[in-house]
């Protein structure tokens, strides 16, 4: 089958909302009236992203998903997407499986596929997603002040332990390791989260190359540091547990640090909005959970249980260029 074929058959549906959708040059939108649009893009490469043997249905749906989440870390509802994908072959049944993840996903947002390109090649995937935010609403990662909590949603560490599961660095139960393989494999992005957080957080980013680095980007863009405590990081119980003994204890570290691919929401809101805050988890039907505080200063400390600052020197963000 040819590229034309190809976008036929497993990417083309009827128009809803955009003005044109997939078939022309270009795709048309008309945004509502008072809202800006937010645009975000995210390039997944086979073997840097995802392992080569991926589950298609579920690369669909992470595919589409780390965009969603940018949507959320914004507090943008997203509205449309235009994918672009090299691919090894025009392989049907492949391609029959990862469109069904993506559009499962997509109609659960309402998300509008509007065009997009094909080519033959190595394994990538990209993702350009469009959301609407009312017009100075946005949620940045400027707005952090001294005083203020940090918050994040869900629950840390998981996906990064299912990595470390497929590549043999950790032994789990059957159950636990269902529960990190889907975390890795279909995460949850917080778009009702991050619409619900809108006039009350100060500042906002997803949690998809590990908290530390990720709060850093907060904390450099507003020109701040921030104490936050590991006891009160929200884990499974089974990851918690591993950062007792020595010999797990790195690797436990790793994934709640600085894993990523949790694409929760990391947040700042001052004291006096957590009433809000709480509502706006439960009305998303996340929890939401205090780790710390943001402070003078440009530096990140995360203190374990006696209160001491941890060394953060072997544990780094995931970096897109990295060896």
């Amino acid at each position: 089958m040819d590229e034309f074929e190809l976008i036929r058959r497993y990417f083309t549906r009827p128009a809803r909302r955009a003005v044109l959708g997939v078939g022309d040059d270009c795709a048309l939108i008309a945004p509502r009236p008072g809202y800006e649009l937010a645009l975000s893009t995210d390039m997944l490469v086979a073997g840097r992203h995802f392992l080569r043997d991926a589950e298609p249905e579920a690369l669909g749906h992470k595919t589409l998903a780390v965009n969603l989440s940018d949507c959320a870390a914004v507090g943008a509802e997203p509205r449309y997407a235009l994918l672009a994908g090299a691919l090894p072959d025009a392989n049907p049944d492949w391609l029959e499986a990862f469109s069904r993840g993506l559009f499962a996903l997509a109609d659960r947002y309402g998300v509008e596929l509007i065009g997009g390109d094909t080519t033959r090649g190595p394994l990538t995937l990209c993702v350009t997603i469009v959301g609407e935010v009312p017009a100075g609403r946005a949620l940045l990662r400027s707005g952090a002040r001294p005083g203020d909590t940090v918050w994040v949603s869900g629950m840390l560490g998981t996906a990064a332990a299912g990595l470390a599961v497929l590549r043999g660095g950790l032994d789990l139960p059957e159950a636990e390791s269902r529960q990190a393989l889907d975390a890795l494999q279909r995460p949850d992005p917080r778009v009702e989260l991050g619409v619900a957080l809108r006039g009350i957080a100060a500042s906002a980013i997803d949690v998809s190359d590990g908290l530390v680095g990720d709060l850093g980007h907060i904390l450099e863009r507003s020109a701040a540091g921030a104490e936050i405590e590991l006891s009160r990081l929200p884990c499974a119980g089974w990851l918690r547990a591993r950062l007792e003994p020595a010999a797990s204890r790195h690797l436990a570290l790793h994934c709640l640090l600085a894993g990523g691919d949790d694409y929760e929401l990391c947040f700042t809101a001052p004291p006096s909005q957590a009433t809000r805050v709480l509502a706006a988890g439960s009305e998303a039907g996340v929890a939401v959970t205090p780790i710390g505080h943001i402070v003078e200063g440009a530096a990140l400390a995360v203190l374990d249980e006696h209160g001491h600052a941890l060394d953060l020197s072997g544990l780094r963000a995931f970096d897109h260029f990295g060896s």
